[in-house]
């Protein structure tokens, strides 16, 4: 039975007060399992959802093992991105500073020598990425032989970034009963045959393992052509309006290309990017913690392991690689109980990707289109275009004639029952009502197309004489009152 309480997992006083400031009065369920072992010393290796608790289900009996008045590295935990590092160094920061614990963060990208200085100190508790800490257990600035437990969070990602081999050496150089902690949501081959080779008889955690993504999310995807992602980006931020949101790309040279096209939509965006240095990649992270802009941009390494509070929307503007790389993915939404929503944006070819990952993960992932402003199923798209048009004829307009124009009027479209005019004529009233057609004439007589010969109530008239038609002919260009004055008799 698990505990379902902090003190039931045997977490002393001091750390339940410190979780109850920050609104945190129940465990997870990762954390009423997890705690009780890492306090015990066994080696553990935990397999759970992201966004269900981990950091704290191993840094709360982490800390509590800790000797604050020994002065010297204790324990060691390893993430695979600077981001997750300074990350986990803020939580150990903020409920370490109740007994006085020091706490250092080891990453790429800043400068050694200022480590080096700060590892003068003393910390307690070492959090790095490998590839830094490594370099400085070579260069004996850390020292390994103190260091009684060892964590490496989001194994698997370590593995995918090549962090195989220094782990391995970080390992080694460590005392041979120090204790192991692994956690990830997903459990590759690679992280189980380390697990087999460097943990005794581990305990291991595995939370609704046919759970792999947050119970309270929502998979969701849209089709758009190639040229229409951008387009379809930009109203699905617009329709759900979020405060934050998350977009994925594959590839890092995308991340500018999205990141300046929603900028010119008005969308406010900026990119992460793995290869920035510590300082630009902490003022952007800042930046999207505190609501100056909406939108972070990023790729998969860039964004691995962050806990951004009040996340409420992930989008993938490609596809991600595999399940594994989608389940982290939808982690940085619906954490700790809260709901979330992931939209994928697929073209017509990808959508088998959709049922291939709703498959391996157990999940339902549902088609959606945008319509009229709403977000609708296929099936409320259907329903709302049978709905549309009334049966029968649709309704045409008629233009309506004006001005000179009274007696040849032009109308687009009939009544139903009407005969259908022949091409090229124009219906209009007559005399007797019958339809005319019109020759064309300026002199507004209406003539047939054949002969030129007038018509009077459909009616051929009898030829004009040639006296006649001169008059007409040289009338032409007289005003409309002298052409109606009648001759003298």
């Amino acid at each position: 039975m698990n505990p379902t309480s902090f003190e039931a997992t045997g977490i002393d006083r001091v750390w339940i007060d410190k979780l109850a400031e920050y609104g945190i009065t129940e465990p997870s369920p990762v954390q009423a399992q997890a705690i009780p072992a890492v306090l015990r010393g066994a080696d553990v290796l935990a397999r759970s959802q992201t966004g269900t608790g981990k950091t704290l289900a191993y840094l709360l009996p982490v800390l509590q093992s800790i000797d604050p008045e020994l002065k010297a590295t204790q324990k060691l935990v390893l993430a695979p991105t600077q981001e997750l590092a300074m990350q986990i160094v803020r939580e150990g920061e903020k409920y370490g500073e109740a007994r006085g614990i020091g706490v250092l963060g080891l990453i790429g990208g800043a400068a050694v020598k200022r480590q080096v200085e700060k590892l003068r100190l003393h910390p307690q508790l070492v959090v790095g990425t490998p590839g830094r800490v490594r370099e400085l257990i070579e260069m004996r600035k850390l020292k390994m032989h103190t260091v009684s437990t060892i964590v490496v969070d989001e194994v698997d990602q370590v593995f995918q970034l090549g962090g195989a081999g220094d782990v391995d050496r970080i390992l080694s150089s460590a005392l041979r009963d120090r204790q192991l902690v692994f956690l990830s949501a997903t459990v590759s081959e690679s992280t189980a045959a380390l697990v087999k080779r460097e943990m005794r008889s581990p305990v291991e955690i595995g939370i609704d393992p046919d759970q792999t993504t947050a119970p309270g999310l929502e998979h969701l995807y849209v089709v758009a052509e190639e040229r229409d992602r951008v387009d379809m980006l930009r109203r699905l931020i617009r329709q759900y309006n979020p405060q934050r949101a998350i977009v994925f790309v594959n590839q890092t040279e995308s991340i500018a290309e999205v990141e300046a096209k929603l900028t010119h939509l008005g969308i406010a965006a900026e990119g992460l990017y793995g290869d920035a240095d510590k300082l630009a990649r902490s003022r952007v992270l800042g930046g999207f913690r505190h609501g100056r802009f909406t939108v972070l941009v990023a790729s998969d390494v860039a964004a691995r392991g962050l806990d951004i509070e009040g996340l409420e929307l992930v989008i993938n503007f490609d596809p991600a690689p595999d399940a594994e790389h989608y389940v982290h993915r939808a982690g940085r939404t619906g954490r700790m109980g809260r709901s979330g929503r992931v939209v994928s944006i697929v073209t017509d070819r990808q959508t088998f990707i959709m049922r291939k990952f709703a498959g391996e993960l157990g999940i339902s992932l549902e088609p959606r289109v945008l319509y009229a402003g709403k977000v609708l199923t296929p099936e409320q798209l259907a329903a709302r275009k049978g709905k549309g048009e009334p049966s029968g004829q649709p309704h045409q307009r008629q233009v309506r004639p004006s001005g000179s124009q009274a007696g040849v009027a032009e109308v687009r479209g009939s009544r139903q029952g009407d005969p259908k005019p022949a091409k090229g004529s124009v219906r209009g009233p007559s005399s007797t009502g019958e339809p005319q057609e019109s020759g064309g004439r300026r002199d507004g007589r209406e003539t047939s197309r054949q002969g030129g010969e007038p018509f009077k109530g459909g009616k051929p008239a009898a030829r004009q004489s040639q006296s006649e038609r001169e008059r007409i002919r040289k009338n032409k260009g007289a005003p409309k009152w002298l052409k109606n004055k009648p001759p003298r008799p």
